[in-house]
């Protein structure tokens, strides 16, 4: 229980694969408390030949869903026999990976040692039953034993048993101490932004398919996704596909795909995924929560200014399996509006009130300079490292650092949050719900014309973009330029729907959070002329190729005279960048009422400031308005007077007229 805003869990840096101890061990049968821990067979592919790619993708999404099906036999009751019947399948499709391969080019050694999996203790009993004596009175076992109940997953939200989130997840961001200091951007040798905005999935577009790992595979997921920007994200959308797409960013140029997974609240709402795979039937249940808030910044390089991405450049940041596949590709960071100099791996954070829950990715900024994909869909970007270099032969292209806003509550611990619900991000059913497994993905499909722009503007120092006085294309035109920021207009649809589509939340949440943040003023943008042109034909680009290619379409296939009939404000101030400064008080406890946090920018390291990101059209009755309506009718006024002046000094000159 939360008790005095007493610590939630006693190491809130310590990843959940790395507890050691009894979090490690593996047993010969399926308690409770365990999950399937199997070897990542795709991420030990790192040479597939192009031709063997779309196969062995396949049968490596085919691999996801037997351990899903294991899981979910074990949680039915099953042992030895779930472990030895799903090793039996892993050979056979490793055999069939292995075959594939083979016929395109060299056999991959060593896959077959990857068959087996085992059963792996959790440790949220021993976590949670910490996390809930710390800070509280002995005569709670009531509350303690309600707590358990959620931590079990029993009945709460039609989450199976053990299948999580547990209050060992949770972690107040109080009790953190401040570990990631803004980025002086003004030291980098590429100091400049640009800033694109694609809305926050207000369509509701969402399904459990994944077009870079799963392609052609529906529910490669086996985890719903929220999307914004281009709106043909089906498992089965081709490289065509997504360049003549919607888009929902105001910039009709930017037609990239931006995703992640969504964020559930555990209070009993049956979406329409709630008997979908994907879904309530792998363990992803509860009400969805749409962002409050969605930035997209790209920013420079310590060492070197940057170079364009290559058009159709798929990037994928984070792991989705990282509570069982280990760390090492992780990269979750979680926290709070107003304590972004504090971010958390592994845990989710417990906000004070007024403020809002934050998820930050940001993306690799390395390319090999050859390749959009890679076998294993990471080995052909990297990070910089601690100094800001790339790797040999890689070099550095804007980095994505994508920052996305919930307004959630705190959830009540202490009853297991029948009070105040628990959330947690939908993920693979054996991976229940890990923080740390939090992830993004990209495609870039950005124009030549913009994505040039956009390096000139970062390597130049500028500000650009959305929200800024230098937004090239900015809201003018094209017909997939959505509507400011928003979606796309009604009459127009995605080319391919989801299959298993979850309903809109309502708009109102069970439990409403004080609004005590004050509003920022809304400064007017200015408009722009929109540069797109539109090449004849649309890009074709083979996935994993090294041609690098930008030859697309450049914006959204429209008249220059779209959307420029009102002016428009935006309520994004010019990105900037913030130091982490040192707090003069104690920040006030979970739960207490504080005052209004600072603006902080995107994960306490990014360079944007807090603040929406969408445009929208005056509204009518303001001064500028009313002004334009009475300066024509005092003319029309004189006019008249004057006219019947000279009316009567003609009839005095001329009588008989």
């Amino acid at each position: 229980m939360l008790g005095g805003g007493g610590l939630v869990a006693a190491n809130v840096y310590a990843s959940a694969t790395e507890s050691g101890g009894d979090s490690s061990q593996h047993t010969d049968s399926a308690p409770g408390g365990v999950t399937v821990d199997c070897p990542d067979v795709g991420d030990q592919l790192t040479d597939v030949p192009e031709e063997a790619q779309p196969k062995v993708d396949e049968d490596l999404a085919a691999m996801d869903g037997q351990i899903a099906e294991a899981y979910q036999r074990m949680q039915d009751g099953g042992s030895d026999d779930v472990l030895a019947s799903l090793k039996e399948k892993r050979s056979a499709t490793i055999e069939d990976i292995s075959n594939t391969i083979d016929q395109a080019g060299e056999r991959p050694q060593g896959l077959d040692d990857l068959a087996e999996c085992t059963w792996r203790k959790t440790d949220d009993q021993s976590g949670q039953d910490q996390a809930q004596d710390q800070g509280q009175d002995q005569g709670q076992d009531q509350g303690q034993d309600q707590g358990q109940d959620q931590g079990d997953g029993q009945d709460q939200g039609g989450q199976p048993a053990g299948n999580g989130p547990v209050a060992a997840d949770y972690a107040d961001i109080n009790s953190v101490q401040p570990n990631s200091p803004a980025p002086d951007l003004n030291s980098f040798v590429s100091k400049g932004t640009f800033t694109t905005s694609c809305g926050v999935n207000e369509n509701g577009l969402r399904n459990s398919d994944n077009v870079i790992v799963a392609p052609g595979v529906s529910n490669g997921a086996h985890h719903f996704h929220d999307y914004v920007g281009n709106q043909s994200n089906t498992a089965f959308a081709s490289d065509d596909d997504l360049a003549n797409a919607d888009t929902t960013c105001e910039n009709p140029g930017d037609k990239s795909t931006y995703y992640w997974p969504v964020i559930r609240l555990q209070n009993g709402t049956q979406e329409k995924d709630a008997g979908a795979p994907g879904g309530g039937t792998e363990g992803n249940s509860g009400q969805i929560v749409t962002p409050k808030q969605v930035t997209l910044t790209f920013i420079g390089n310590q060492r070197s200014e940057v170079t364009a991405m290559p058009r159709l450049l798929r990037i994928i940041t984070g792991d989705a399996k990282a509570f069982v596949n280990g760390t090492a590709n992780a990269n979750a960071s979680w926290s709070c509006t107003g304590f972004e100099d504090r971010q958390l791996k592994d845990k989710y954070p417990l906000c004070p009130q007024g403020s809002d829950v934050v998820r930050t990715f940001r993306f690799q900024s390395c390319w090999d300079g050859r390749n959009i994909d890679s076998a294993n869909h990471r080995t052909h970007v990297a990070f910089e490292d601690s100094s800001g270099n790339c790797p040999a032969g890689f070099k550095a292209i804007p980095q994505l650092v994508q920052r996305i806003v919930y307004d959630v509550d705190a959830p009540s611990l202490q009853d297991g949050g029948k009070t105040t619900p628990l959330f947690a991000l939908d993920s693979f059913p054996e991976n229940l719900h890990k923080p740390v497994t939090d992830h993004g993905d990209f495609i870039n499909v950005f124009s030549d014309k913009l994505m040039g722009e956009a390096v000139d503007c970062i390597n130049g120092g500028r500000q650009c973009g959305a929200g800024t006085g230098e937004d090239p294309g900015g809201d003018n035109g094209g017909d997939d330029g959505g509507d400011n920021g928003g979606n796309p207009p009604a009459t127009e649809q995605p080319s391919q729907q989801p299959s298993e589509q979850p309903s809109e939340e309502p708009t109102q949440k069970p439990t409403e959070k004080p609004t005590d943040q004050p509003t920022e003023e809304p400064t007017t943008a200015q408009p722009t002329e929109n540069p797109g042109e539109n090449p004849s034909e649309s890009p074709r680009e083979t996935r994993g190729s090294g041609n690098g290619n930008n030859n697309g379409d450049d914006n959204g296939n429209g008249s220059d005279d779209q959307n420029n009939d009102e002016p428009t404000v935006s309520s994004t101030e010019e990105p900037q960048v913030l130091a982490s400064a040192s707090k003069s008080a104690e920040a006030p406890a979970v739960g207490q009422d504080s005052s209004t946090p600072p603006a902080q920018n995107v994960g306490g390291n990014d360079p944007v400031a807090e603040g929406g990101s969408q445009s929208q059209a005056v509204g009518g009755g303001d001064l500028a308005e009313t002004g334009t309506n009475l300066w024509p009718a005092a003319g029309g006024t004189v006019l008249l007077i004057g006219g019947l002046v000279l009316l009567t000094r003609t009839r005095r000159r001329y009588p008989s007229a």
